[in-house]
């Protein structure tokens, strides 16, 4: 399958919770919680590059499926990661701040994290 598009929040739950969970200072919970970000992919053969727009804020990412990599995350915590090689996941992953994984559901984005007992999905159309 392949992911390329470019796709924009539009529901998330329990955003606020986890955000405090992982260590989020309260004001950038408070600026983030509103904010519609925007991820864009272009996926050539195994290839992938993502760009992360959530307000002021840009990271951009490259790597090969199915190769570890280094990612960076949108706090500027780089994680290394293992794509997977097919299947609809993206690119599950595990830091020090807990895990987390992007699919393909319906022709959206649907991401989840995990991490001290809470859970979080942003859900993001095309």
């Amino acid at each position: 399958m392949n992911f390329s598009g470019k796709y924009q929040l539009q529901s998330q739950e329990n955003f606020e919770p986890f955000m405090k969970a992982i260590g989020l200072p309260e004001d950038l919970i408070q600026k983030g919680k509103d904010i519609k970000g925007v991820s864009e992919i272009v996926h050539e053969g195994k290839k992938i590059k993502l760009t992360i727009t959530y307000g002021p804020k840009v990271v951009r990412n490259e790597f090969t499926l199915g190769e570890e990599c280094e990612l960076e995350t949108m706090t500027g915590e780089k994680v290394k990661v293992c794509s997977p090689t097919s299947g609809l996941r993206l690119f599950p992953r595990t830091s020090p701040n807990g895990d987390h994984v992007t699919e393909t559901v319906d022709f959206s984005l649907s991401q989840g994290s995990w991490a001290s007992g809470l859970s979080q999905w942003r859900r993001m159309w095309g």
